[in-house]
């Protein structure tokens, strides 16, 4: 348990926090499954156009400190290729 002010803080400003962060992983995921969505039903052009929205969300993910930028990249490198691959 937390016996000092400082640390009765940072627990009050971790759980603010978990919402926050908990709802802009939620909100890229949903991007991604929209592109994900396009490629399965075999839509090149939907799904393109998906990922190119999705792109600049996994970022500002990777710049709030919420997913890791290797994880991003990974993801985004493997969607791109799974776009491409529709031909």
């Amino acid at each position: 348990m937390a016996n000092t002010p400082q640390a009765k803080k940072r627990i009050r400003r971790n759980d603010r926090r978990k919402v926050i962060n908990g709802a802009r992983v939620s909100r890229i995921r949903t991007f991604i499954k929209k592109v994900e969505a396009a490629i399965v039903a075999g839509d090149k052009d939907a799904a393109a156009t998906a990922l190119k929205i999705a792109q600049p969300e996994m970022q500002r993910g990777v710049s709030k400190g919420v997913l890791h930028k290797n994880t991003v990249a990974r993801k985004y490198s493997r969607l791109t290729k799974a776009v491409a691959s529709l031909g």
